[in-house]
């Protein structure tokens, strides 16, 4: 396997590391959004969040959570988002999982968002029935 995510959680191509421990490293990114937009990156390769175990998707979920307190703390930015992307279409880039912290400043320049639609009765109906 040649994953660049793989060689960085293992320590085998350096990174800025913010934390590390048996399961997961996290780093900065190299091609921030904002200052101090982070990575997470799990040691053992799993493509996507389908592939993730439900030990390490819960385990990363606690991390992004003291991560970004850390960050909040010790950045002072006024917001942060946590990115996770599935698939190309979704925007993924590089296929292991990570998820991104990316600390919010008043009047920085990062996009992000969507045009809110409207859910109809009949959509509704549809999707109860075929994900519940």
């Amino acid at each position: 396997m040649d994953c660049i995510f793989c060689k960085i959680a293992q320590g085998e191509i350096p990174s800025a590391t913010l934390y590390e421990d048996e399961d997961f490293r996290v780093i900065l990114d190299v091609n921030p959004a904002s200052k101090g937009h982070a990575l997470i990156l799990p040691k053992a390769h799993a493509s996507n969040l389908y592939e993730l175990p439900d030990e390490a998707a819960s385990k990363a979920l606690v991390l992004a959570k003291k991560m970004a307190s850390k960050m909040a703390d010790a950045l002072d930015c006024e917001g942060l988002n946590l990115v996770q992307n599935n698939g190309e279409l979704a925007g993924q880039t590089v296929f292991h999982f990570h998820m991104h912290l990316i600390p919010r400043y008043k009047d920085d320049d990062v996009k992000m968002g969507w045009k809110p639609g409207k859910l109809t009765e009949e959509t509704k109906e549809e999707l109860l029935s075929i994900l519940r």
